[in-house]
């Protein structure tokens, strides 16, 4: 009995200093600065990135940790998602396509349950490779809000869409309008207001994408990022898309 009492008292020691970590470590969700165009500060930040011409990218391929390898084909809207033995072509408009686990195509019960997976996957990923591209998507609310050293930064809340609504995002720019990080305020992480850089920036056919982010509990890059108007330009055929 007393050795139980003392378990008990020891978790919950720990879990006291466990919520006060998250609570030192979050920030408050900034309010709005009033009489601020969200809309234009947007924009500027688009327009450094060449918006125009990540529109107009026909392919796009890169790799996330946990070995998740993604191909797109943008213009289609059809991604072909690989991890383990698994590959998932996938049409993100449906949420449907074709399954093969170990190249055997698989049906019914298991194929569901992997296109779900696949989706999951994407919609996480993918937010890591082109975010700040997704500012102005259907479902999101723009304000200016006070960001580092007085300067104006960019508040993104997805009202609706992926699988995660109800996420804020602020978006802290450098005096070119080229993201250098972001601070989230998410339900999946316990410390709110976490920053995450965004950096190494390469230039894929004209637009640019961040291959680096890093905070106090993260750190990871994307590899193998390539694009182009063609498929050899990611080095594969059209039968990583065939539905």
């Amino acid at each position: 009995m007393k050795l139980l009492k003392r378990i008990l008292i020891v978790c919950a020691a720990l879990l006291l200093l466990s919520v006060g970590c998250i609570s030192a470590l979050s920030k408050k969700n900034p309010p709005a600065l009033t009489n601020e165009n969200a809309d234009a500060l947007a924009d500027l930040m688009l327009e450094a990135l060449n918006k125009p011409a990540f529109d107009t990218l026909n392919y796009l391929q890169w790799e996330f940790m946990m070995d998740h390898k993604y191909m797109w084909d943008k213009q289609n809207n059809i991604a072909n998602v690989q991890w383990k033995d698994k590959e998932v072509i996938l049409n993100l408009d449906a949420v449907d396509g074709k399954v093969f686990v170990n190249g055997e195509e698989v049906q019914g019960d298991k194929k569901q349950k992997l296109i779900d997976r696949a989706w999951g996957f994407w919609c996480n990923d993918s937010f890591w490779m082109f975010a700040p591209f997704k500012v102005k998507d259907p479902g999101t609310q723009l304000s200016v809000v006070e960001g580092k050293e007085g300067a104006k930064a960019l508040k993104v809340e997805y009202v609706s869409g992926g699988v995660t609504p109800g996420d804020t995002y602020v978006w802290h720019l450098d005096k070119d309008y080229i993201p250098t990080s972001y601070q989230m305020w998410v339900k999946i992480l316990p410390v709110k207001g976490l920053e995450v850089s965004w950096e190494d920036w390469t230039d894929i056919a004209g637009a640019k994408l961040a291959q680096k982010h890093g905070s106090k509990m993260m750190n990871f890059e994307m590899k193998g990022v390539r694009g182009g108007a063609s498929l050899s330009d990611i080095g594969t055929t059209s039968s990583s898309f065939k539905l």
